[in-house]
C-alpha cells in the first residue's frame, strides 16, 4: 500500500486515545521486523531513521530510507516514514525527497531563544514542503552517549506555560516532552511523571510525544497513553532484542559464519519485541 503519512497516524491515535508506535531501524533487517511486528498486531506503525543512523551510514540518508519505504509499501498495514532528531539543515532539506513525510526538529539542546528560532525556520521549511513537524522542549537527555539528566535539573522536565509559547510561536505540529524518561536506557526503571503530563494535556493543542520509552516499564507506557501521549518512540528495546538474540544463538553455534542464520534469529526477536510493545500501546 501506499506510504501513510505520520501527522495522520498520529492524529488517529489522539483522536482515539492510544499512541502510534514509532521504531527507530538501522538496518534493513530493523524495517523487516518492525513491519512484521505491526502487521502481527494489526496495527499502523512509524518507521523512523535519526540522524545518527544516517552517520552510521556514511551519512546517506538515501539507501535506508529507500529500503524502508520499499518494505513499507509491501506491508499489510499503514507504514509511515519519519526523520528523527535532526540537528543538520542539510539533513532536513533531504527529507521530502527522500519519502519521509515528516521529521523531528532537535534544537533542544540550545539556549530556549535559541531552539525557537532554529525551530520555526525549520517548520516554515518543514510546511512548505509539505512535511508534518515534531520538536522537543525540555531536554530528555542520553543522546549521544550523554548522561541522563537528573530529574531535578533545569531543563529536564518541560515547563506547561513555557511549552505553549514555544508551540504558538515555532508553529510546530507535535512537542515531544520531557517527563522522566531518557534516551538509550537498557534497564525498564524509568518513572514518568503523570502529574505533569497532566498539565501538559490541560496546556497544548498538538500532539504529545513520548521519547526514550525503551527504559518505560509497560504500566508506565499504558498509563501515559491514557493520559495523552499519541506517539511514542522506541530505538534501545530493538538493539537489545537483536543483539541478545544474536549473542545467544553464537554462543551455541560457534562455528557459524554465514550472517543469515543469526541475523534471522535477531530479526525474529525484534519482530516479537515489537508486536508486544504496540498491544501496550493500544491496549484498553
Amino acid at each position: 500500500m501506499p506510504l501513510a503519512e505520520t501527522g495522520a497516524l498520529v492524529a488517529e491515535a489522539a483522536t482515539n486515545r492510544h499512541a502510534v508506535a514509532a521504531f527507530n531501524i538501522i538496518t534493513l533487517e530493523h524495517a523487516e521486523a518492525v513491519v512484521a511486528g505491526a502487521e502481527a498486531a494489526g496495527a499502523p506503525v512509524i518507521l523512523q531513521i535519526s540522524e545518527n543512523a544516517v552517520k552510521f551510514r556514511y551519512g546517506r540518508v538515501l539507501p535506508l530510507a529507500r529500503a524502508a519505504a520499499a518494505a513499507a509499501r509491501e506491508a499489510g498495514v499503514p507504514v509511515a516514514l519519519h526523520l528523527d532528531h535532526v540537528k543538520s539543515d542539510e539533513l532536513l532539506r533531504q527529507a521530502a525527497d527522500a519519502g519521509f513525510s515528516s521529521v523531528m526538529f532537535d534544537a533542544a539542546h540550545l539556549p530556549y531563544e535559541e531552539n525557537l528560532a532554529a525551530t520555526r525556520s525549520a517548520a516554515a521549511w518543514a510546511h512548505s514542503n509539505g512535511l508534518w513537524i515534531e520538536a522537543e522542549l525540555g531536554e530528555v537527555g542520553g543522546k549521544d552517549g550523554a548522561e541522563p539528566l537528573d530529574a531535578h535539573s533545569p531543563g529536564a522536565r518541560t515547563d506547561p506555560e513555557e511549552a505553549r509559547a514555544f508551540i504558538e510561536a515555532s508553529g510546530v505540529d507535535a512537542l515531544a516532552v520531557a517527563i522522566g524518561s531518557s534516551h538509550a536506557m537498557t534497564s525498564r526503571t524509568a518513572s514518568l511523571d503523570h502529574a505533569l503530563l497532566a498539565r501538559l494535556v490541560d496546556a497544548l493543542d498538538v500532539p504529545l510525544v513520548l521519547h526514550g520509552s525503551s527504559g518505560v516499564p509497560d504500566g508506565e507506557l499504558s498509563a501515559a497513553v491514557a493520559g495523552g501521549i499519541a506517539k511514542v518512540n522506541i530505538g534501545t528495546a530493538l538493539n537489545i532484542a537483536m543483539t541478545g538474540a544474536i549473542r545467544t544463538y553464537l554462543a551455541a553455534n560457534p562455528k557459524a559464519v554465514d550472517s543469515r542464520t543469526y541475523l534471522s534469529v535477531g530479526r525474529r526477536a525484534m519482530t516479537a519485541t515489537v508486536a508486544e510493545l504496540i498491544g501496550v500501546l493500544r491496549a484498553g
